[in-house]
Formats: structure tokens, sequence, C-alpha cells
């Protein structure tokens, strides 16, 4: 069994390799945490969270320290490269991936250990939070860790068996690491699933094994020290930006243009538990059937159900934060296998075959769609085809096919296969196609034109309007964020060593204003192409005085 973990280790990593040095810097958030870990290398204040001047407090410090050590490890200091930075969401997913088949493995057997690992490792969700330099990787191995050992102490509980003295350890150190990274989403997650069994069971008296009052201790001595910290350094602006804006704003109403009614998860689960979330459906429901009958599937559904239920009612809504939820689904995948076929492949209810056909579909359609995109984003954005297209496209429409089962119950071997299918899908799209589509990835354009025509080492870069957090890591902390005027400003200011840039369309406005002072622009490059974030078409020029 031993070896299981250290395989699906090594198939994680696999899996996320593809793209994290290829891919550039992704706005908005992604390019937010680097940068601030970024200047959190060049300061060497690790207390401290920044964007340029800027407070960045709606999350803990924990991701920075850990990008932090993945830099310092590198040797590259602050100019270490964006792969960098994702390496620690690649290994928070592999340490996701053994945690589960651990927690699986403990349930319900080996067999189902690894097939919820491998589910784990494969879909879209850990595809993409594997490759992104933000917190939700991370967060995702703290909470699949506190779950596991809290799954260990409830059946070992039930079954009137002793627990074993590490698990309350490994609980409450995940909670502890866990609010560091995010906050309170691995608690809110494990107060559910234990609101909801003692619900259903009305008997609490297992958790006197979770040592309550050591615990908290335990998440004290590791929260509170930066905690004190940086209440004390921002004057009780972190809490305040943190608590009373970030995370009370986001539940009384939508935050950040995310303001969705319930129902978003159930149209986005198809795509973020793909290439698994119909076998993932039919587990389920086989599972709800047999609630009262085994506390395994109680703690499973109570991992799940509640979870999504508050995300939904919650109005800001984002796909990755419902991605705490998954792992209970892939757990019912492994359980499911231990059933003899006829038992695993029982007839559903009427409401539950609609359910499983509606999920058939979503399947289906993004199948499909990802074998489109594969075809056409190239086609569409670069004006070009990508060899690369007509593999990922077939592996897309293969692993969807495997994944249509005809019985609910899927084999060991077969889920393997979609595993790895969805792997080689998903590392062409990120890792060879993605970063092929050059109109897009604006920012890594214009460092490209910065460095072929930097007049001095101590250049700076003014940028109007094009604002995207990616520039200032990819380009230099120092780069100046402004308009066409603070751009003339900046380029009379510092004429000698001093590049702007600027919307092409705007150059007579530029050179009107650089004209009153007896200076001229010369435009050394033009970078056209697509901001994405927010959907404009821009035709940008780097500028500097004409000597």
């Amino acid at each position: 069994m031993n070896r299981n973990y250290v395989l699906l280790f090594l198939f994680s990593l696999l899996l996320t390799a593809s793209g994290l040095a290829s891919l550039p810097p992704i706005d908005r958030d992604e390019s937010r945490f680097v940068q601030a870990t970024k200047q959190m290398v060049e300061t060497g204040d690790y207390v401290d969270i920044r964007f340029q001047d800027m407070s960045r407090y709606q999350k803990p410090v924990g991701i920075y320290w850990l990008q932090s050590a993945a830099v310092a490890l590198s040797g590259e200091g602050a100019g270490a490269p964006i792969w960098v930075y994702r390496l620690v969401s690649a290994l928070g997913i592999a340490i996701t991936v053994v945690a589960i088949a651990w927690t699986g493995a403990s349930l319900f057997g080996a067999n189902a250990g690894l097939a919820a690992g491998l589910i784990m490792a494969a879909i879209f969700a850990t595809a993409f939070e594997g490759r992104d330099a933000k917190t939700d990787a991370m967060l995702l191995a703290c909470c699949v860790a506190a779950q596991g050992a809290l799954a260990r102490i409830y059946t070992a509980s039930r079954r009137n068996e002793p627990v074993a003295g590490h698990l309350w350890w490994i609980f409450w150190v995940a909670q502890g690491i866990a609010i560091l990274i995010k906050g309170p989403i691995a608690p809110l997650l494990s107060v559910l699933t234990v609101a909801a069994l003692f619900a259903f069971e009305r008997d609490g008296r297992w958790l006197k094994n979770l040592k309550v009052g050591r615990g908290l201790l335990i998440v004290l001595l590791i929260a509170l020290p930066w905690l004190a910290l940086i209440t004390w350094k921002s004057h009780g602006a972190f809490l305040q930006q943190a608590v009373g804006k970030d995370m009370l704003g986001k539940v009384a109403s939508g935050e950040e243009s995310h303001g969705i009614p319930p129902g978003f998860y159930v149209l986005t689960y198809s795509l973020f538990m793909w290439p698994f979330g119909l076998i993932a459906v039919g587990a389920g429901l086989q599972a709800l059937n047999r609630l009262r009958d085994d506390p395994r599937l109680r703690f499973c559904l109570a991992w799940y159900i509640p979870f999504w239920l508050v995300f939904e009612l919650i109005p800001t809504k984002l796909p990755h934060y419902v991605l705490p939820a998954y792992p209970g689904m892939a757990l019912l995948v492994g359980w499911l296998l231990t059933l003899q076929r006829d038992d695993a492949n029982a007839p559903l209810k009427r409401w539950q075959s609609w359910l499983w056909w509606s999920t058939a579909f979503g399947l289906g359609l993004v199948s499909i769609g990802l074998a489109v995109v594969s075809v056409g984003a190239p086609i569409y954005l670069a004006k070009a085809f990508s060899w690369w297209s007509i593999p990922a496209a077939l592996a897309a429409l293969v692993t969807g096919y495997l994944a249509f089962p005809r019985r609910l119950q899927v084999p060991l071997p077969r889920i393997g296969a979609i595993a790895a299918g969805a792997g080689i899908t998903l590392g062409l799209l990120f890792g060879m196609i993605a970063p092929s589509l050059k109109p897009i990835w604006l920012s890594p354009a214009i460092k490209a034109a910065v460095d072929a025509n930097r007049p001095c080492d101590t250049t700076v870069l003014a940028s109007a309007p094009y604002h995207e957090p990616s520039l200032v890591f990819l380009v230099g902390t120092k780069t100046i964020l402004t308009d066409v005027d603070g751009v003339a400003v900046h380029l009379l200011g510092d004429p000698a060593c001093a590049l702007g840039l600027a919307p092409v369309a705007d150059e007579k406005k530029l050179n009107d204003m650089l004209a009153a002072q007896g200076k001229t622009a010369n435009r050394l490059a033009e970078i056209d192409g697509l901001n994405y974030s927010s959907g404009d078409r821009l035709s940008l020029g780097l500028y500097r005085v004409a000597k």
C-alpha cells in the first residue's frame, strides 16, 4: 500500500508538470499572489503583504511563505520564473492525492484509496489549480488531511475501536496551516461535516477523541503569532480588509463582479469534475440510497453536500470555491468498487436516473467542448493550426467515451485509463496549446519588447491603460500603472532611460504633451493582442523620448 502512495504522488506530479513553465503568468489572481511573494523576497519583509505600494490583505500569509521557500530553494532570488512559484501548487495537489488515497484505504480498502487518488489527480479542477500559483491547491491538501483524520477518528469510534493517537494531531495541525493559507475554509468544511453527522445521528460522543481543547491550542500556536504581528503592523487594517471586507462582503453580497444566483456549481460541476463527474454522481446516488446502513457513507456525503449547499447560497461564486468538497465524491467511487456487481448497479429511483442522465449530458458537452477548444482556439486566436490540437481533441473524446459507463460500478483499470486520458488531454491543453495562443499573452510580449529596447539598467516602464498584474511581475515591481498623461510625465522625468507604454491611437496625444517641453516620442515597438481579462483588443506602442 505504501507503494501506491509513492506511485500516486509521482503520477500527480507528472500530470501537472506540463504547463508549469510554458504557461505565462495568469491574470489576475495568480499574478497578484506571485508579485506579492516576489516583493517579500525583494524586501526581506515576510510579515506584511503588498502589491507594489498597496496592501494585499485578502488572504493570510501562508501561501506567500511557501512560495518564498520555493524561491529560496531555487537559488534564483526575486528573478525566479513563474514555474518556481507554481511548484507549491503542484506539490499541494500531489499531497491531496496521497491524502485522499490514505483516507480511502482506511475507509474502504486499498483499491478504493487508489481509485480516489487517481480521480483527484486527474480532474479538471486539480489540473488547473496545480498549475496556478494561488492558495487553492495547498488549501485542498490541508482540507483532505484534516478530513481524512476526522474520518478515521469517526469510523474508529463508531466501531468501538481505539483511535490512533496521531490522528487528532494531523487534524489540528492541518487546520492551523489551512487558516494561515486561506482563513476559515478548512474549519468550515469540518464543522459542516460534523454538524451534518450530528443532525443525522444525534450523537456527538465520538468528538471527545478530537481533544478539542488541546487542538485549539495547536491552531493558536500556528496561526496567532503572525496574526498578532500583522494586526500590529497594519494597525488593524488586515482584520478590517480580510474579515470585514473580503470574507463578510462575499457572504453578504456578490464581490468582485462574481455575484451569481444558486445553481452555479451544478452547472460547472461537469467541467470541474471532468472526466469523473458522471461516475461520481452514480456512486453518490448509490451511497445516498444506503445512507442509513453505513456510517462511512454518511461521512462522505456529509463532507460533500453541506459544503456545496452553503456555497450555492453565498452570493459570491467562483468555480474553485467548492473544490474542497470534491474529494468526498471521489471516495464514494472507491467505495462502489468494494460491492458485488449486482449491489453496486442496483436500479436508481426515477429522479436519480434523471439526475444521472443530466450529468451524462454534461460529460458529453464538456468532452466535445474541450475537443473544440483544442482545435478552435489556436485557429481563432492565433490564426494558426496547432498540430497538438489533434491528439488533444482525440484524447478528450476518447476520455469522455471511457467515462460514460454502461454500469455505475467502474473497474479500477478503467478508472486508471480515464485518469491517463484526462492527463494527456489537459497536459496538452495547458502545456502546449494555451501557451501558443500568443495574442492573449500581452505581458510576455511587452516584457520581450522592453528587454530588447531597454536603454539603461535602471529603466522603469510606465504603462497606460494596460494595468495587468502580470506586467508588474514580469517587467518589475517599480512598473508604473498610470494613464497617458502619466506616461508623458514619466518620459519627461527621465528622458534618457524611461520607457512608456500607451495605445497607438493615443500617440498624437502623447506627442502633443511631450512637445510642450520640446520633446517627441519615438515608437520602439508595437504590441497587438487581446486582454483576455477585460476582453479588450489592444494595440500598444512602446515609447521613449527621441534623442
